[in-house]
């Protein structure tokens, strides 16, 4: 696949025809018996379909797989034409981000699935600004797969990660791993550290920071200066 190739999601005529000629590569000149060993070993034979349907589309499993992740949350999306970036390696968590998710949007969310809080009463989407936003249409970032946020960038203050030209993960973009990793797994991130979401500013330049603690996730600020060791961000490749 070429880099930041568009994969668009099938449609039902396709799949209908998709359907139509496996249905024809059946031979009519099974005996009962084959017929019963295919029947006794349907797990084989949907992974080798799957197998061919992969090697097609090596992203099939994954936007199904998001796809699902939205439905079962109440969002009926249009993931066609997202773009999926290439791994450069050391990038292997996805996190597809739907057509109409904003910070407020993303933490009410995962407000419906487990406790959170955060520090202001406002509506997050007036006093947030975000370097990528789903607002006119759904779009892909990759991070590293993991519970906690990368220890490479311990340290480093968001002006720090400014300088360095590193793209960090945005607050909506950390609610919604905070939701798909829950959903997968029943735990959640940043147990002992807190990420520092760097490609997102308060209105009054502070930074926001998302982290797990007495039993929901949390959501606060630093300053903009502000470096610790346990507070970092999550590199971002889009």
């Amino acid at each position: 696949m070429k880099k930041n190739q568009t994969v668009r999601m099938v449609t039902p005529g396709q799949i209908k025809d998709i359907i139509s000629a496996v249905v024809q590569g059946v031979p009519t000149s099974m005996t009962f018996g084959m017929a019963e060993s295919l029947i006794g070993n349907k797990g084989k034979l949907t992974a080798q379909v799957r197998k061919i349907f992969s090697a097609t589309n090596p992203y099939a499993e994954l936007l199904a797989d998001w796809q699902t992740f939205y439905r079962d949350i109440g969002i009926d999306c249009d993931l066609s034409g997202v773009v999926i970036p290439d791994d450069p390696g050391g990038f292997s968590r996805v996190i597809i981000m739907a057509k109409g998710i904003m910070p407020q949007s993303a933490y009410d969310l995962c407000a419906k699935n487990f406790p959170c809080w955060k520090y202001t009463n406002d509506n997050l989407d007036k006093i947030v600004t975000s370097e990528r936003t789903a607002k006119d249409g759904a779009y892909v970032i990759r991070v590293r797969d993991r519970v906690e946020a990368d220890e490479e960038l311990k340290n480093h203050s968001y002006n720090d990660l400014r300088k360095q030209n590193i793209i960090g993960i945005t607050l909506e973009e950390r609610e919604i791993h905070e939701l798909k990793f829950f959903k997968e797994t029943g735990k959640h991130l940043d147990i002992a550290n807190w990420t520092l979401c760097s490609g997102s500013r308060y209105r009054d330049g502070d930074v926001p920071r998302v982290y797990w603690f007495g039993g929901g996730m949390r959501v606060c600020w630093y300053g903009a200066g502000d470096a610790l060791d346990d507070l970092r961000s999550r590199q971002a490749v889009s």
